[in-house]
């Protein structure tokens, strides 16, 4: 099932698989998630949700039952 997936502050929309990593997703969209751990400790790679919630990208995947989802990207100067 397909699921199209919208990175903001760009409006960048791509076309994703239920279970696909959200960081391989961000890839192919050309969309840059820093990344720390690669385990979800170091928030590195953290990201909102349009319903506020906020998830590691790294350890997160698309989820399904929603045909469409957004991902609001933070700039952190750190990373």
């Amino acid at each position: 099932m397909s699921i199209r997936v919208r990175f903001l502050p760009d409006d960048i929309t791509v076309d994703a698989e239920v279970g696909e990593a959200l960081l391989d997703v961000a890839e192919r969209a050309g969309v840059f998630i820093p990344t720390g751990c690669l385990m979800g400790s170091c928030h590195a790679c953290t990201v909102e949700l349009e319903d506020g919630e906020v998830i590691r990208a790294c350890i997160s995947a698309v989820p399904p039952g929603q045909p469409e989802m957004t991902i609001n990207l933070y700039s952190d100067p750190t990373w």
